[in-house]
């Protein structure tokens, strides 16, 4: 991969005037940066770096789960999305319209439509975005912004490990904002950099290293995602996290990842009270006036 210095971000995505400054983190691509004001952690590799690590989405495949990981897959996202029925505040049991941005291959589609939802998807990973489109959904094969969609248009969007990639992620927003119907929900799934995991592992955490997700770029927070949401419109209706770790399988032993499995289950129940787990699911709602 490319070894430019040039690195692909000079200023806070989140709209912060803070100087980016170093961390103790260090990555083959460079020292994470962070936001004094936000908190935001940020890449230090190159554009040229970051396009070639996001050619890996794609693929026929795209980000398909198998095996055990589909069922939990499918468990996990099929409560949230039953959730974001509630919060919608759809009490007639009316048709909902979803929309699922970097739906890649379709997983959360075929999710949506088993919960009863109208789910149509943007992916721009062509060869992803045919899988779906294969399965029958309605996907446009291309950015969000190019799509076009009418104001007002959807009740629920998702987006699911996609805004960590963004170098502008207030452009992305602010788009789907107009489409969201005033009371609708989005719903964003990222990592939460202020977790314990990251406390514990660092630089060994594997959601950092741009070799094993390519595209992971910018780590955000409760705070941080707070601040750009609001920014861009939304009320936060909730911010929840969960899991925590503090030692990757490949960095442990066999009697060292045992005892890993142990802790990360005594820490789960207060990581998740705190607010400190890994996994963050953010809820937002547009506002009706």
């Amino acid at each position: 991969m490319s070894t430019s210095t040039e690195t692909i971000f000079k200023h806070c995505p989140v709209g912060c005037s803070c100087t980016l400054e170093d961390t103790d983190i260090k990555l083959p691509e460079g020292v994470l940066k962070r936001c004094p004001s936000c908190g935001q952690l940020l890449s230090s590799c190159s554009k040229a770096w970051f396009d070639e690590s996001m050619q890996e989405f794609d693929v026929p495949l795209g980000t398909l789960p198998s095996g055990k990981n589909k069922q939990r897959y499918h468990q996990r996202m099929g409560k949230i999305l039953n959730n974001a029925k509630i919060v919608t505040g759809n009490q007639n049991g009316d048709l909902l319209r979803l929309l699922d941005v970097g739906c890649s291959s379709g997983a959360l589609l075929r999710v949506a439509k088993e919960c009863g939802y109208d789910a149509q998807g943007a992916e721009p990973a062509t060869q992803a975005a045919d899988t779906a489109r294969g399965l029958g959904f309605e996907v446009f094969p291309g950015f969000l912004q190019d799509a076009g969609f009418p104001d007002n248009h959807f009740d629920v969007i998702t987006l699911f490990e996609v805004i960590e990639h963004l170098l502008d992620p207030q452009e992305l927003l602010v788009e789907i904002f107009r489409i969201l119907k005033p009371g609708g929900v989005l719903l964003i799934g990222t990592g939460n950099a202020d977790s314990w995991t990251v406390g514990f592992m660092g630089a060994e955490w594997e959601y950092f290293d741009i070799r094993s997700h390519g595209g992971h770029i910018s780590f955000f927070n409760p705070k941080s995602m707070t601040l750009l949401t609001e920014k861009c419109g939304f009320e936060v209706d909730n911010i929840s996290t969960k899991r925590v770790n503090i030692r990757e399988r490949k960095h442990a032993s066999k009697p060292m990842y045992e005892l890993v499995k142990v802790s990360r289950e005594i820490l789960a129940i207060p990581a998740r009270w705190s607010g400190k787990g890994h996994d963050m699911l953010t809820t937002l709602r547009k506002p009706t006036s």
